[in-house]
C-alpha cells in the first residue's frame, strides 16, 4: 500500500438519489485536508443531489461496514464503466471503493455473511483516489503517523536547517538538505532561458537528483535527523557539477574525437539518432547517425539538426541523402563529442 496515504479528521458526504441501493441514496465522500480546505469540492458539487442535505462526520474508527454488491465492469457503446464495490456505512449511506481496495481489505479482514465487514475502518485518501481502512491492517500505524504528521507538522524555517541533515516531506518523502543557493534555468528545450537566475532556493538531495523549493512551508514537515551524513562533501561536490547550481558556460565548449570503437558501441540499431558533432568551416553543428530503415541495409546516413534558440527550431532538420558505411562516414565527417563547462568552472555532470 501507497506511504502517501492522508486519513483526514472530518468527511464530508454528498448523495444521489439511486434506486439500486438499500438506502435509496449513493454517497460521494470528500475529505477536509490538514488546512480545513474540502478536497474534491468542485467535482463533488456538480455530482451531489443538492436538495438532499450533506452530512459532515468525524472520522474515527467505525465498525458496522457491509460489503453489498459488484458495480460497473461493463461497456455500452462507446462509455465503459469501471468495475467497483459498494460498501454500506452504519451512517445509513452507501459508497464505493474499488476492487484493489477490497482486496486489500481482504487481505487483513474477514467478511461475515450476513454481519458484514470484521472490525473497524476510517476513510482514507492515496491522492484523489478513496479509500477504506482497516485498522487491523499492519499499514494502519504507519498511515496514521503519516496523517498525524501531515496535519501538525513540525515548524521548520530557513535558519533550523543542518546543511546534510535529512528531512521529511508532505509526500513522506527523505530529503538531504544540502543548502539555500540561487537556483538557474536548465530548461534545454528553449535556450532563451537557460542559465537564468530563478533567485534563491532551498536545494534537497532526493535519491540520485535533487529538488529545489522556494519556500519550506508545506513541504518540509519532520526533521529526520539534525546530524550531517557522512557524505555531505561528495553531494556538494557532485552538486557543483549541475547546470541548476551553476549555468552553463558556451565559451568554454570543448569538442573530442570520437574513436570508431566509441561509434559502433553507441550507434542504434534502429530507428533512433546517435548525437555526435560536425564541424563545417569552423561553426560545430549537432547531427545525428541512423542505419537505414531496411534490417538488411547495412549502411548508414546522418541527419543535420538546426536549432537556434527554441524547441521548434532545433526540430527542424536535414537528412542527408547520402548512405556511407559508419567507417566511411566517420572518416568524412570526424565526429566528436563535446564536453561542457559551467560558470564555476566545474565539467557539465562531471563529465
Amino acid at each position: 500500500m501507497s506511504n502517501k496515504i492522508f486519513i483526514p479528521k472530518k468527511i464530508n458526504v454528498g448523495f444521489q438519489k439511486r434506486s439500486d441501493t438499500y438506502t435509496g441514496q449513493l454517497a460521494y465522500v470528500i475529505y477536509y485536508d490538514q488546512n480545513g480546505v474540502l478536497r474534491k469540492q468542485a467535482s463533488w458539487e456538480s455530482w451531489r443531489d443538492i436538495e438532499i442535505t450533506s452530512s459532515e462526520f468525524d472520522n474515527i474508527p467505525m465498525d458496522g461496514f457491509v460489503l453489498n454488491k459488484k458495480v460497473g465492469g461493463y461497456k455500452s457503446d462507446w462509455n465503459f464503466r469501471q468495475t467497483y464495490v459498494r460498501i454500506y456505512d452504519p451512517r445509513n449511506f452507501e459508497f464505493e471503493i474499488t476492487v484493489p481496495n477490497l482486496l486489500f481489505i481482504l487481505e487483513n479482514t474477514s467478511a461475515i455473511k450476513g454481519k458484514g465487514l470484521e472490525g473497524q475502518f476510517v476513510y482514507g485518501w492515496d491522492g484523489t483516489d478513496l479509500l477504506l481502512i482497516p485498522t487491523s491492517s499492519p499499514d494502519y500505524i504507519k498511515i496514521s503517523n503519516y496523517s498525524d504528521m501531515i496535519s501538525q507538522p513540525e515548524k521548520i524555517i530557513g535558519k533550523d536547517l543542518v546543511l546534510g541533515g535529512i528531512y521529511r516531506t508532505n509526500l513522506n518523502e527523505d530529503w538531504i538538505y544540502l543548502g539555500h543557493f540561487e537556483r538557474y534555468e536548465d530548461c534545454s528545450w528553449n535556450k532563451t532561458k537557460m542559465g537564468q537566475s530563478k533567485g534563491l532556493y532551498y536545494f534537497f538531495q532526493k535519491g540520485s537528483g535533487y529538488e529545489t523549493i522556494k519556500s519550506l512551508s508545506g513541504r518540509i514537515v519532520k526533521t529526520v535527523s539534525a546530524e550531517s551524513v557522512h557524505n555531505y562533501a561528495k553531494l556538494m561536490e557532485k552538486l557543483e557539477h549541475s547546470p541548476i547550481y551553476s549555468p552553463i558556460d558556451e565559451s568554454k565548449d570543448e569538442y573530442v574525437p570520437v574513436s570508431l570503437d566509441e561509434i559502433k558501441s553507441v550507434v542504434d540499431m534502429n530507428s533512433y539518432y546517435n548525437r555526435f558533432y560536425i564541424s563545417d568551416n569552423g561553426i560545430w553543428k549537432l547531427v545525428g547517425v541512423k542505419r537505414c530503415y531496411k534490417p538488411e541495409e547495412k549502411d548508414l546516413y546522418y541527419r543535420e539538426y538546426d536549432y537556434n534558440t527554441s524547441y521548434s527550431d532545433y526540430r527542424r532538420s536535414i537528412d542527408s541523402p547520402e548512405k556511407l558505411s559508419l567507417e566511411e562516414l566517420h572518416n568524412k565527417y570526424n565526429f566528436c563529442k563535446r564536453k561542457q563547462y559551467l560558470k564555476n568552472g566545474k565539467s557539465l555532470k562531471g563529465e
